[in-house]
């Protein structure tokens, strides 16, 4: 269960980033310049994602939780302040 709960979370991740880095590609924000961080992200979480799927299928599993775990937590705790701040809608002043 906490496999699944953990590569949903990084597809999802992978899913968002892969988006923006389309849209800048559409409207030009991503260029020769920045190109290479653009694959650097793109590629490490690519392998982070694949990393845990290759894992789990060779019947390592607390290897692939370990695996995505490094970018499911940061993830998820990022998503937790967005939505707490949609929610509580704090004054920064």
């Amino acid at each position: 269960m906490a496999y699944r709960i953990l590569l949903g979370i990084d597809a999802l991740a992978l899913t968002v980033v892969v988006v923006f880095f389309l849209w800048g590609i559409g409207d030009g924000s991503v260029s020769s310049f920045n190109i290479l961080y653009w694959m650097v992200l793109l590629g490490g979480m690519g392998t982070v994602v694949w990393g845990g799927v290759a894992l789990h299928r060779a019947g390592r599993q607390a290897q692939a939780i370990s695996l995505l775990g490094l970018l499911a937590v940061p993830v998820a705790l990022i998503g937790l302040f967005f939505v707490a701040l949609i929610i509580l809608q704090p004054r920064w002043n």
